[in-house]
C-alpha cells in the first residue's frame, strides 16, 4: 500500500492539501491550520526540485508545521494581543495623579481635575476627595465610583504645575 502512495503522491497534492489546511483557517480563530497549510506548501515546493519518498515527506512536513507552530506562538501571536488599557477602566485610572482645577464650594472635598494627558477619551473628571485641597494641588486616583474619581491628595503637593 506505501509502495503505491510514493508513486502517486505528487508535489501539486501537497499544494492542494496546504491550500486546503490554509482556507480551513477560516472555521477555526487559533491560527493552527493556517501554518500547517503553510508546512505543506512548502513541502509541496521542495518536491518540485528534490524527489523524496513519502516518509521523508511526512517527516519535512511535521518538523516545518512544529516550527511554524512553535514561531507563531513564540514571537508573533504576544504582537497582535492588544496592549491598550479598554476594558480595563479602573486599572487604567488607579494611581494616576492629576492637577486639581476647580474645587465646588457648595459640596467640600468636590471639584474637578486635570490630567496631563486623556485618560480614557477625557482630560477632565470630577472627584471626590476626603482631604483638604485647593486649586493647583496634585491628588492621586484611588477608586472609581460611576464618573466620579475617589482621590486623595498627593504627598509632595505643590502649587505649580
Amino acid at each position: 500500500m506505501f509502495e503505491w502512495l510514493n508513486a502517486h503522491i505528487a508535489y501539486w497534492h501537497w499544494i492542494v492539501l496546504g491550500l486546503v489546511l490554509a482556507c480551513g483557517e477560516i472555521l477555526l480563530p487559533s491560527f493552527i491550520l493556517l501554518w500547517f497549510g503553510l508546512s505543506a506548501v512548502v513541502v509541496g515546493a521542495f518536491l518540485y526540485f528534490v524527489p523524496m519518498p513519502l516518509s521523508g515527506q511526512l517527516l519535512l512536513w511535521v518538523i516545518l508545521a512544529l516550527i511554524n507552530v512553535w514561531a507563531w506562538f513564540k514571537w508573533i501571536s504576544p504582537s497582535f494581543k492588544t496592549k491598550s488599557l479598554s476594558g480595563m477602566a479602573k486599572e487604567s485610572m488607579i494611581g494616576q495623579t492629576g492637577l486639581v482645577i476647580e474645587c465646588n464650594g457648595v459640596h467640600a472635598g468636590r471639584g474637578t481635575l486635570r490630567f496631563p494627558i486623556p485618560i480614557l477619551g477625557n482630560d477632565e473628571w470630577q472627584f471626590i476627595c476626603e482631604d483638604a485641597v485647593d486649586p493647583g494641588s496634585r491628588v492621586i486616583v484611588r477608586e472609581i465610583s460611576g464618573n466620579t474619581l475617589i482621590v486623595s491628595a498627593s504627598k509632595s503637593n505643590s502649587n505649580t504645575v
